[in-house]
């Protein structure tokens, strides 16, 4: 039996701010623990490496709402906000087999290594010129300024929204970001707009495409990935127009979000642990690739940007660690839990950026894992060393017990990130 009385309290602000200690608990105690959540949700959290890994490859864990033998209080509060009320939830997050292969299978012609390499210098020329914006100035918010814009626009040009519009889906994302973790309605908002966009964008794409329908654009550069989407329709994949605006949604909102956290939590873990950021300069300083990729893998476990996997829900009656769980029941996957447990990894708290055995959950496991990880981890290097070696003195301009964290239940983020540094001009002349 768990001692209650010593468990910690959960979903507070200040386990916000450090959760880890909670979860150190909870697999200790109580690895697979039922909870109500602050959605007056109930569901089970699983907190240990095994028994996540597990339960993210298990085929009796849905992903498919239908399956969520939810309380009238609990209705409409799983997922992510606003996508029911949009008529958004045919995407891969919301889906099984036979379906979720259809689609993953259009998608994930987009995120080849090749088609990820082909969009490097797109990264960087993207990465160099939010750098620009404040370099000159000796001080800045790396959220909202650096962390925050990029993987936006690059998620927009990937989805091929035209560049007059991204400003647009930066306003809709901010929403989405700033009220995550709170009250729906302004997320709800935004969603229903981007959805419009996306129907009307798609419908303008496929009238261009009908037009001229000899395949891809003349300089032999592939298809945006709307466009891409809609041939793959137009050419027996039956891919409705409903299940295009989901894909197109999921994918700006997994794309972008995730992202921002990836690079606003690496830099605070680098900001706060001086000696490895300085063995990372050091070796960018040499020209070096391997630790920066090895740093990205130990940033992505350490303090990583999905806190739980997206929700799963029990078809049948099952045991996850020993524990008994019911059909209908929600079972949220701790990864952060899960990616410092000493079972698995050699001291977990500890930040060693070229851990070799590092086999993390940062991105999932199993038929859902993370379609988009190869942008994120190509975004994150060229962010990390984009800024460390442009700003080598960057600092937190903040005391680290200040800064807040967003409350949201998926996502572990920080609001903002202030730093100061001396201005680039300064090292030039």
């Amino acid at each position: 039996m768990t001692d209650r009385a010593a468990m910690p309290e959960l979903f507070t602000w200040e386990f916000a701010t450090d959760p880890y200690p909670a979860y150190a608990w909870l697999r200790e105690h109580a690895p697979v623990h039922r909870t109500t959540l602050p959605s007056g949700v109930e569901a089970w959290l699983v907190t240990r490496y095994a028994d996540a890994r597990e339960a993210l490859a298990d085929p009796r864990l849905s992903k498919n709402p239908v399956h969520h033998a939810e309380s009238p209080g609990a209705r409409g509060k799983t997922g992510i906000p606003g996508e029911r009320s949009a008529d958004l939830m045919t995407h891969l997050l919301n889906i099984d087999p036979p379906d979720h292969t259809r689609l993953r299978r259009l998608v994930s012609k987009a995120f080849t290594p090749r088609r990820v390499a082909l969009f490097g210098p797109r990264v960087q020329q993207l990465t160099d010129r939010f750098v620009d914006g404040f370099a000159a100035r000796g001080e800045a918010d790396l959220i909202h300024e650096f962390a925050f814009p990029l993987p936006i626009y690059a998620i927009c040009d990937l989805l091929g929204v035209p560049a007059e519009d991204q400003d647009d889906f930066r306003d809709w994302a901010g929403m989405m970001i700033r009220h995550g973790g709170g009250p729906r309605g302004g997320v709800a908002r935004s969603v229903k707009r981007m959805r419009a966009y996306l129907v009307e964008l798609i419908h303008r794409k496929r009238a261009e495409l009908a037009a001229s329908p000899a395949g891809d654009a003349d300089d032999g550069a592939p298809d945006d990935l709307i466009s891409g989407l809609i041939r793959a329709s137009d050419h027996g994949e039956h891919l409705t127009e409903n299940e295009a605006a989901a894909m197109a949604f999921i994918l700006l909102f997994a794309g972008f979000e995730t992202t921002v956290n990836l690079i606003g939590n690496g830099m605070h873990t680098l900001l706060t642990h001086p000696g490895p950021r300085a063995e990372l300069q050091a070796s960018l300083a040499r020209g070096e690739s391997a630790l920066l990729e090895t740093a990205v893998e130990e940033l992505l476990r350490h303090d990583g940007p999905v806190e739980l996997a997206t929700w799963r829900y029990a078809t049948t009656q099952l045991a996850i660690g020993g524990q008994p769980i019911t059909a209908g029941d929600p079972v949220l996957v701790v990864l952060a839990a899960a990616d410092r447990d000493p079972a698995r990894f050699t001291a977990p708290d500890a930040v060693y950026l070229a851990r070799a055995d590092n086999p993390h959950l940062g991105y999932g496991h199993g038929i859902h894992y993370c379609l988009g990880a190869p942008l994120a981890r190509l975004e994150a290097r060229t962010a990390l060393a984009t800024l460390l070696t442009r700003l080598p003195d960057l600092r937190l301009a903040a005391d680290p017990a200040d800064l807040r964290w967003r409350g949201g239940l998926i996502m572990r983020g920080l609001r903002t990130l202030p730093v100061a540094f001396t201005p680039e001009a300064a090292h030039l002349n």
